[in-house]
């Protein structure tokens, strides 16, 4: 596994999936090695992680850390080439993998995806491909309907990448087999912005949940009907247009399970809303006593999600979702039945009232959840969709072998 970002050293919902895969894989026998960019998630984060993420005895970690510090992520990202990370070229070239998956490439370098003879997979977590600022989301603004670049990322005050003008980024593609997506959306969004490379659908898993312990919650929390919201708190994951919704609904609290950088303007925004309150981040037993007694899990985002993970952990505890019809959030309810998609403040308001008033159609949405998350989404499903690709994948190359050693018999003839 290669990627920029693996728990501790982690921010969003793809280091989860290569941690979750990486252990999945390795509890079936496999030996997993992963590199991951330690200077990188320092540089951004400002310091070095909390927690601590327990691993698998057959995976092997392998961080990458300069004596350059931040200098070695801005250099990767001007050149597109690993820079200060030697440790990597020669373990992917030199070590005997059967598979090399990349994942987030961003501040570890396109050039790496030359690196090795392995079978290559690359999971698109993102729209890193096809977008600089990585989420198509014009600062500040909206989703990006036609493409600025350039513009974007000087107002998010990034350099501009001039590598990804040189041909760099498709002489490097070509090293792929198999670029995959977790969501259909996000497959159609890279090929209207001209990415033409195989690439197939696999969506992201959980683990089955294991019996968590009952947490006793905080004081006033959960004692009404309650909808929830879990994730980061930032502008683009929409939190902020739940505000005036449940100031016009007092009847029901919002529980914003979470933190981020937009969580002190949610905080005054709210601050005459005593039905919304701000828990911070959660552990995982208390995070499941909240999604198992919330009337919804309310998924408001305004830019364009790949998948949305949040909405098959509320399938994983059979509670019903509520999401804002944009990128892939409407995808996985359809595929589920598993909730209500809405499109204006009405609608959310509506499907909020219809769920809290009408507790045998908030657990069949529940239920029909449930099933899709055990037939779709669970460690089981996965790993088996996983292998079958690389065997695929394995096959057509051993195919292509025949026909070149057979065309060269030929031409020696």
């Amino acid at each position: 596994m290669v990627s920029t970002f693996y728990p501790p050293y982690n921010f969003g919902g793809d280091g989860m999936h290569i941690y979750r895969l990486s252990n999945e894989l390795a509890r079936r026998g496999h030996s997993v090695d992963v590199f991951y960019c330690e200077d990188s998630f320092v540089m951004l984060n400002g310091g070095e992680p909390t927690g601590a993420f327990p691993n698998h005895q057959n995976v092997n970690l392998h961080p990458l850390r300069s004596g350059f510090g931040m200098l070695s992520p801005l250099a990767t990202q001007q050149t597109g080439i690993p820079l200060f990370k030697g440790k990597l070229k020669r373990a992917l070239s030199e070590g005997d993998y059967d598979v090399i998956h990349y994942n987030n490439m961003s501040l570890i370098g396109i050039a790496a995806l030359s690196y090795g003879s392995a079978i290559k997979l690359y999971t698109a977590h993102e729209h890193w491909l096809v977008c600089p600022m990585h989420v198509l989301w014009k600062p500040n603004r909206e989703v990006c309907e036609k493409k600025s670049c350039t513009a974007c990322q000087l107002s998010g005050k990034r350099p501009p990448q001039l590598w990804r003008y040189s041909g760099m980024m498709d002489r490097n593609l070509k090293h792929i087999d198999r670029f995959l997506s977790p969501s259909r959306f996000s497959i159609q969004k890279h090929r209207e912005l001209g990415f033409d490379a195989p690439i197939q659908h696999l969506p992201y898993f959980l683990p089955k949940p294991v019996d968590s312990k009952l947490v006793p919650l905080p004081a006033g929390i959960g004692e009404r009907p309650y909808f929830l919201f879990v994730g980061r708190l930032e502008y683009i994951k929409g939190v902020q247009n739940l505000v005036e919704p449940f100031r016009k609904n007092p009847g029901f609290d919002l529980l914003v399970a979470g933190d981020g950088v937009f969580r002190e303007s949610l905080e005054a925004q709210a601050a005459d809303c005593p039905n919304i309150k701000f828990l911070g981040r959660l552990d995982q037993d208390s995070l499941s006593c909240l999604y198992r007694g919330a009337k919804a899990v309310i998924v408001p985002s305004i830019c364009y999600e790949t998948f949305g993970i949040v909405i098959i952990e509320a399938f994983s505890h059979k509670t019903p979702v509520i999401v804002n019809d944009l990128g892939a959030l409407p995808e996985v309810v359809h595929d589920s039945d598993g909730g209500i998609i809405y499109k204006t403040e009405k609608e959310l308001i509506s499907a909020m009232n219809m769920l809290a008033g009408d507790p045998e159609k908030r657990d069949k949405f529940g239920e029909n959840g449930h099933r899709a998350y055990l037939k779709y989404w669970c460690e089981e499903p996965h790993l088996e969709m996983y292998m079958k690709l690389i065997e695929s994948v394995a096959e057509e190359k051993e195919r292509k072998r025949h026909y070149i050693a057979e065309r060269q018999v030929a031409r020696a003839c």
